[in-house]
């Protein structure tokens, strides 16, 4: 996740942001991609609408719900994940608008068996940690492995999942290894699940697919994120179907290895507002619902 979002999950006490890379084009194979299954139900992570969620949560809920997203993944803002609501009037609020909060970024290295607790009362499926950064030697992605697995312990504990969201860092190799594949092998399946951010896959010049197929049932969530060039030359968010990613038949191989939410996700450009991206986004995704 990019732009001002270091800052902001600081003073909600998690790190942030992932570096835009140059854009080599290698997920041409991907563009030729045209929606052409159900993608089934779909939800947007919050962070895609932050500052009208800070300036009215329940408005802002409300328009979500009626551009047609029926699934909501939040975030830690500085009122917490239920954006100053206690977790029942959260759910409440979601049930009157015909959607559900599947799951939300957290950081499980603060009062974690509280957030699972509440979480899990709510009927929440998931609490995933959103970055850890790029990091000096391997060993500390070995780490991170552990800290998902007792994370993961405590979930099961409530009933609800664990799981670790990418960005590009954790496909670059470090120390001979990719730090992605000693995550994914040093956590146990019956514990951690994966939140797979395509756009940033994508970015690491890696093949998604490639990817769920050499860990299926691994990878239960994503982030459905399109991107395209800038005009420095690196790459940036844009529109759904706008950019270099197509969707559908990903999606649809995708889930033959266990994907199981579709988690909408757009990062604020030019000539666009958050609630405009998110409206248009939805139009997309209807698509692949039918």
């Amino acid at each position: 996740m990019i732009r001002n979002r270091r800052d902001f999950l600081k003073t909600a006490g998690l790190a942030a942001a992932g570096l835009s890379l140059p854009f080599s084009g290698k997920s041409g194979l991907l563009s030729s991609f045209a929606p052409d299954k159900k993608a089934g139900a779909f939800g947007i992570q919050l962070w895609t609408v932050k500052e009208n969620l800070a300036a009215d949560p329940k408005g802002t809920l409300a328009s979500l719900a009626q551009y047609g997203y029926n699934q909501i993944e939040s975030f830690e803002g500085p009122n917490g994940m239920f954006w100053g609501m206690k977790n029942t009037e959260f759910k409440k609020y979601m049930d009157d608008l015909g959607m559900k909060i599947v799951s939300s970024h957290a950081n499980n290295t603060v009062d974690f068996e509280r957030k699972a607790a509440e979480a899990a009362e709510i009927g929440m499926k998931y609490l995933i940690c959103p970055y850890k950064g790029p990091q000096k030697s391997i060993d500390d992605f070995k780490g991170f492995a552990d800290e998902f697995n007792k994370a993961g312990e405590i979930c099961k504990k409530n009933g609800i999942r664990f799981a670790y969201h990418n960005h590009d860092y954790s496909f670059k190799e470090l120390d001979g290894k990719i730090p992605q594949v000693v995550m994914m092998e040093g956590t146990d399946p019956k514990l951690v699940d994966y939140e797979m951010d395509i756009y940033w896959v994508v970015a690491a010049n890696e093949d998604p697919i490639k990817w769920f197929k050499k860990y299926p049932n691994r990878f239960r969530l994503c982030h459905v994120k399109d991107q395209t060039k800038s005009a420095n030359g690196g790459i940036e968010s844009c529109h759904l179907g706008t950019g270099t990613i197509g969707f559908g038949k990903l999606l649809a191989e995708a889930r033959k290895y266990g994907l199981q939410y579709h988690i909408v996700e757009q990062e604020a450009f030019t000539g666009s507002t958050p609630l405009k991206s998110a409206e248009i986004d939805a139009a997309y995704m209807k698509k692949l619902v039918g």
